[in-house]
C-alpha cells in the first residue's frame, strides 16, 4: 500500500531523516518508535504531503506522492490523527466529526458509525471540543479523521499526556476501526503498547532506521539497544 524509498527531509538547512525505507501493507498495523527527535512526526509529515519531497520517495498504491499537497492525499485516502488532537474549540464534538467530510470520500464511516465506535461522543455530540476529558477529545480527533473514509489512518502520539486505563479504552477501538480492511501507522511513546497492537515496528534514531521487524519477534533487548542507541 505504501512505500518509502530512500527518503530524507529538512527542515530549512537542518536534515531530519537520512535514507529512511519504510513499508505497508493492506489491512496491516505498523508502528513507529523512538525517543524525542529521532524523526517520527517528521516521517509521518512527509507522508501525509506537510512537508515536501521527491515524487518518487513516497508511493501510495503504485503512485507517487512525495510532492503531492496535504488536501490531495487526504482525498486519496490518507488521513492524520495528529499530535495533541487540534480539535476546533469553537465547535461542537459534532461539528467537529463533520469537519472530517470536506474529502468527500465515501465509504463505512459516518456519524452513526462513529457514535457507535464511540458511545461516550454520542452523548456529548452538542457539547464545545473544550468540556469534554483528554480521553474523550482525541475520540473526537480519530472520529474525525475516520469521517474522511480513509484506506491509511495515521495515529501520532495517540496516548500522550492520558491516563493507562484511557488509553486501553481507546486502543480497545483499533481492531474495530481496521476490521474492514484499514491500514494503520502508529507512532506510539508507550513502547510496549506499540509492540502489542502492531504487526510489525519500525525504531528511528536521530533520522534513521535503527530496528525493523515483526513485532512479535522482536524481543526488549533488542528494541532498548535501538531506542537508546546502545
Amino acid at each position: 500500500m505504501l512505500t518509502v524509498k530512500q527518503l530524507t527531509a529538512f527542515y530549512g538547512d537542518f536534515q531530519a531523516l537520512f535514507g529512511i525505507d519504510f513499508t505497508l501493507e493492506h489491512g496491516e498495523c505498523v508502528a513507529i518508535i523512538g525517543a524525542n527527535g529521532a524523526g517520527k512526526s517528521t516521517l509521518l509529515k512527509t507522508i501525509c504531503g506537510q512537508i515536501r519531497v521527491p515524487a518518487d520517495a513516497i508511493a501510495f498504491e503504485g503512485r507517487p506522492i512525495g510532492s503531492t499537497s496535504t488536501d490531495r492525499i487526504t482525498e486519496m485516502g490518507i488521513a492524520m490523527v495528529p499530535e495533541g488532537r487540534r480539535l476546533f474549540a469553537s465547535l461542537t464534538v459534532e461539528e467537529n466529526l463533520l469537519s472530517g467530510r470536506f474529502s468527500k470520500r465515501t465509504g463505512k464511516w459516518n456519524l452513526d458509525t462513529v457514535y457507535q465506535l464511540f458511545p461516550d461522543l454520542l452523548e456529548r455530540r452538542h457539547h464545545l471540543a473544550t468540556q469534554l476529558s483528554g480521553g474523550q477529545q482525541q475520540m473526537v480527533a480519530i472520529g474525525r479523521a475516520l469521517m474522511s473514509n480513509p484506506k491509511l489512518l495515521i495515529c501520532d502520539e495517540i496516548s500522550l499526556g492520558l491516563a493507562p486505563i484511557v488509553v486501553k479504552g481507546i486502543y480497545a477501538a483499533l481492531p474495530g476501526i481496521m476490521a474492514d480492511g484499514l491500514s494503520v501507522i502508529l507512532v506510539e511513546q508507550d513502547v510496549d503498547m506499540a509492540q502489542r497492537m502492531s504487526n510489525r515496528l519500525y525504531c528511528l534514531m536521530h533520522g534513521k532506521v535503527a530496528l525493523e521487524g515483526v513485532s512479535e519477534q522482536l524481543t526488549r533487548q533488542q528494541i532498548s539497544a535501538a531506542y537508546f542507541g546502545v
